[in-house]
Formats: structure tokens, C-alpha cells, sequence
């Protein structure tokens, strides 16, 4: 079995146009007194895209057709910007520093993991992230900004943070960052449908794509 992962990201110029977002898996079940029963079958979401809208031209076919042979179909992933999804701020603003909680300092702990909290009133969810946008990422302990490549460093490849030795977050100290941010996500087809003649009279052909976790 061969699985991997390409550090590359789905053309912009076809993401602008795409449909999709968070889906989860929810088991409802109607008792025989007409009440519910709720069961959670994920504990994460998972975001699922269809990026066939956003191809408008030949040339952006062209572009779809070499970078899903590249990827071999369903076989290697690869980054996705979720344009509706893809900082650690509010829409429209600049990540900073203190956009987002990573943790609580131990003196021994050097590695905190990239996060995003959604929500907050009754029961936030912590996403995990994975594929930070390289040199986007800024972190603060207890409000103090650190240098990123020198007091902490900032891993692309896993949105793992580690410390220098010298710099290790005190006992108490709160640890956050802000960023830009990438999906991990795979071709969901093995197949790509494009018909020339419908195309041409205004139809996008169907392009799943699928997160994937790491």
C-alpha cells in the first residue's frame, strides 16, 4: 500500500470558485414515543469541497487535469486553501499573536500543537492544524511576542511549535499564536468527467475533494 502527501497547494485561481465546508456524522434515532436519540459517530468535523466550480476556461481545465495526474487521483494529497476558513482571525484581519490558545506552560514542555477554537458559549471545538502556511505563524507567551525561527520555530509540515530550550514557556504562562492555514485533502475520484460540450455551454464538471487526517 503506498500513501503520502505533496506539499503543494490546489491552484488558487480554481479554489476561488469551489463549494463545500465542515460535514459531520450524526446518528438520529426516533424512539417509539417520537423522542430522539443524538449519537455523535465523529468527534472531529471533516471539510469536503467540490472544486469543479471553480473551472471557468480550457486553460483551467488544462491546470485541473495536470495536477490531478500529479496526484495519481485519490492517491497523494495535498493542501487546499479554504477561502471562507483559513486564518486564525476573524475574516478580513491580519493573525496575530494572541489570536488563539494553544496551552498552559509546564518549564518542561517545548512543543505546543497549532489549534483553532470555534465557538465558546456552550461547547467550543478545537481544531487541530496541520499544514500552517509558512511564515505566517506569530506566537506570544503571556502576551509577549517571541521570534519566530530563533525563540520558537514553527514546523510546516505538522503545525507543531517548539521552543528553544531557553525559551520554554514558564509554569502558568499562556501559550498562543496566530496564522494562515492550509487543509491536508485528497482527491475524492479516481475519475474526472469533463465534457467539452457541456462546458462550453456553462457547466463545470464535478471535482470532489475530501480532508484527510495526518
Amino acid at each position: 500500500m503506498t500513501t503520502g502527501f505533496h506539499e503543494t497547494r490546489f491552484p488558487l485561481s480554481l479554489a476561488f470558485g469551489s463549494t463545500g465546508g465542515p460535514e459531520r456524522r450524526t446518528e438520529v434515532v426516533l424512539t417509539a414515543s417520537g423522542y430522539e436519540e443524538r449519537n455523535q459517530r465523529w468527534a472531529d468535523s471533516r471539510r469536503r469541497y467540490n472544486v469543479g466550480s471553480g473551472v471557468r476556461s480550457l486553460a483551467d481545465i488544462e491546470t485541473l487535469i495536470a495536477f490531478f495526474e500529479e496526484r495519481r487521483g485519490r492517491l497523494y494529497g495535498f493542501r487546499f486553501r479554504d477561502r471562507a476558513d483559513f486564518r486564525s482571525c476573524a475574516p478580513g484581519a491580519e493573525p496575530g499573536p494572541l489570536d488563539q490558545k494553544l496551552g498552559t506552560g509546564d518549564g518542561e514542555t517545548a512543543d505546543f500543537a497549532l489549534q483553532k477554537t470555534y465557538g465558546g458559549a456552550h461547547a467550543p471545538w478545537i481544531r487541530r492544524v496541520a499544514k500552517p502556511v509558512e511564515g505566517t505563524v506569530r506566537v506570544a507567551v503571556d502576551g509577549a511576542e517571541m521570534e519566530e525561527g530563533t525563540d520558537v520555530f514553527a514546523d510546516p509540515l505538522t503545525g507543531t511549535l517548539t521552543f528553544a530550550p531557553s525559551k520554554i514557556p514558564a509554569a502558568g504562562a499562556e501559550v498562543t499564536a496566530g496564522f494562515c492555514f492550509d487543509v491536508p485533502v485528497r482527491f475524492d475520484t479516481d475519475r474526472l468527467d469533463i465534457d467539452l460540450a457541456a462546458f462550453a455551454a456553462g457547466e463545470a464538471p464535478s471535482v470532489p475533494i475530501v480532508e484527510i487526517r495526518l
